[in-house]
């Protein structure tokens, strides 16, 4: 279970750009983070996983607090999927990309070599595993990203934006996987088709601030989504 605390961020130029934002991911739950741009929902997404430092507030998982001492183990727990898939695909071959966290945390490779494999297999992309991020499509890098940070064995997902980049195909195709991975997530997006599909919770951010959390039937009421500004 995850759990933020009264979470606020301020820029280093003073800009307040999450205030006081409290909320529970429970277990099986899939979250859609939804607003304008410039709401917040990037900047709660790295606070979550100590990219950027909180000026208040606390997050908590699984009873492990987020500090200088635990960030590591936060982030062994907590994985996020950035916006830009090339932002997590960098080695020369997908296998190569794959095992890059469980190299860095000391597993040994016969262990990483069954992490990966699992892994491939687990998003049907066994194809890709000899292959280099720059000869893939848009879904083919989707895919490859997750698999990056699903071989850490997290306990959390997050997602900025993650139907960026994607054809219409490639967004159903990773609707599908995502409402597989039994793991609860957190998805930062302005694709309402994409949340009504996979997500049962909606929390709408303005300005930094929590203005509505609530069921995913909200996205129903059109009067209610243009007054969020989506």
């Amino acid at each position: 279970m995850l759990r933020l605390q009264e979470i606020t961020v301020i820029y280093p130029d003073k800009t307040l750009a999450v205030e006081k934002v409290s909320f529970t991911l429970n277990e099986g739950e899939s979250i859609a983070l939804l607003g304008e741009n410039g709401a917040g929902k990037t900047t709660l997404l790295l606070a979550i996983v100590g990219i950027l430092e909180l000026a208040d507030g606390t997050v908590e998982i699984d009873n492990l607090q987020l500090g200088k001492k635990t960030i590591n183990e936060i982030r062994k727990r907590i994985a996020l999927v950035f916006q830009n898939p090339d932002d997590q695909l960098f080695m020369p071959y997908i296998y190569d990309d794959i095992a890059f966290g469980c190299r860095n945390a000391g597993l040994p490779e016969h262990a990483v070599k069954i992490r990966v494999q699992e892994t491939l297999d687990q998003l049907s992309i066994r194809h890709l595993e000899n292959r280099s991020s720059l000869k893939l499509s848009g879904g083919e890098k989707r895919m490859a990203a997750i698999a990056t940070v699903l071989a850490m064995n997290p306990s959390v997902l997050l997602f900025d934006e993650p139907t960026a980049f994607l054809d219409p195909k490639a967004k159903r195709s990773l609707a599908k996987t995502l409402k597989q991975l039994p793991f609860p997530k957190i998805i930062a997006t302005h694709d309402i088709a994409f949340v009504k599909e996979v997500c049962d919770r909606v929390i709408v951010l303005k300005n930094g601030r929590i203005i509505t959390d609530g069921s995913v039937s909200l996205l129903d009421d059109t009067e209610l989504l243009r007054s969020f500004g989506l």
